[in-house]
């Protein structure tokens, strides 16, 4: 691996990456430096061509690392699905655990991996649980996954059947957070968490890459759900790059999108706050995404203010109708997936020059996980 280097996005305090650090002494959340290239598209990648760690160049690996070649199940380079007049999905339900988070999982365990970890633990509403549980078992890792009660009974019987401990808390979204912590701190193991490590970032943003290179440029605009962030966080991080590269010289719209009944960044977004404000919120059929108080909100809120970019909120016979109205375009996807598409029909309403260009929205996960 590159030399890692975790720094606070609080206090500002570096640390040496180790297994066992997953936040700042000051209890701030931790970002990642690492030596990134430019990545030249289009040039030949050899065998890793047309998956995730094409890019390598601007993630914490160099190419040849044995690891990698573990790891892989061949995540990314899923295909552009035309929906409507300049509107399409990327279909990375496709993935091998049928989520998005795959992503994220294979570059954040290689990791894992590569520091000799033999066990870690992750919360999840589902997607990212099934998918740490996964690389987890490829790799030869032990893996408990912390899961809300109510979690749809097809995820937790794809978590199980790869062989992870699965633990059912009641309450809410943060009891299961703090569960999964306090088997952290008592345990010593990895905190392979989607939302705390940051490597996990660094795989979601070749989200952004792919789009890019499938198109030939960037689109106009980019639709994405938000629950803890991840894959916004990852897309603004290779907007990021990529202007900084000079591979483009503006950001897209960017449209940041959440449930109506728990809508925290929208709801701080609209009062251009700094800050994610306590909110009133309620169950969501987007469960996905129904994140009360995102561990990254204060960035999440930046990425936003730092690309120009909006944040909106669906309700769930919005959502519903959209799951229904994509699912007549031949695409089953989850409520979670379905918010983008309902935010899109909702936009288009107030904007309908949004039609003369184009825009992608994710299409996270499979409707077979509902």
């Amino acid at each position: 691996m590159k030399p890692l280097i975790y720094t606070c996005s609080e206090c500002k305090r570096s640390y040496e990456v180790d297994y066992k650090r997953w936040r700042c002494d000051c209890g701030g959340v931790l970002n990642l430096n690492h030596g990134k290239r430019p990545i030249c598209f289009g040039k030949e990648r050899g065998r890793y061509d047309g998956f995730v760690f094409k890019y390598a160049d601007s993630l914490p690996f160099e190419m040849d690392d044995e690891v990698l070649r573990c790891a892989s199940m061949g995540e990314g380079n899923t295909p552009l699905i035309h929906i409507d007049r300049g509107l399409y999905g990327k279909a990375d339900y496709l993935m091998p655990t049928l989520s998005f988070k795959d992503r994220g999982s294979v570059v954040m365990m290689a990791a894992a991996k590569a520091m000799g970890v033999k066990k870690v633990v992750e919360d999840s509403s589902g997607n990212a649980g099934a998918s740490v549980a996964a690389y987890s078992g490829r790799l030869g890792i032990e893996c408990d996954i912390f899961v809300p009660e109510k979690t749809s009974s097809k995820k937790i019987s794809q978590i199980e059947a790869y062989g992870a401990n699965v633990h059912r808390i009641k309450g809410t979204r943060a009891d299961v957070t703090e569960a999964a912590i306090d088997a952290v701190e008592s345990t010593g193991c990895f905190y392979a968490s989607h939302v705390y490590n940051p490597i996990f970032q660094e795989g979601t943003k070749t989200y952004v890459y792919e789009v890019f290179e499938q198109l030939g440029k960037m689109p106009d605009t980019l639709i994405l759900p938000v629950g803890n962030g991840t894959l916004l966080r990852g897309a603004v991080m290779a907007l990021s790059e990529m202007i900084e590269w000079r591979l483009i010289d503006r950001y897209p719209n960017v449209v940041a999108v959440q449930a109506e009944n728990c809508s925290p960044i929208a709801c701080s977004f609209a009062e251009r706050s700094t800050y994610v404000k306590s909110i009133d919120h309620s169950e969501t059929i987007a469960e996905g995404i129904a994140i009360a108080n995102p561990a990254r909100g204060r960035q999440i809120l930046q990425d936003l203010y730092s690309v120009n970019g909006h944040a909106v909120s669906v309700n769930d016979e919005e959502t519903l109708k959209a799951q229904c109205d994509m699912a007549s375009h031949g695409i089953y996807v989850e409520p979670t997936s379905a918010v983008s598409y309902a935010a899109y029909m909702k936009y288009v309403k107030t904007c309908p020059a949004l039609r003369e260009g184009i825009t992608i929205l994710p299409l996270c996960g499979s409707g077979l996980k509902c």
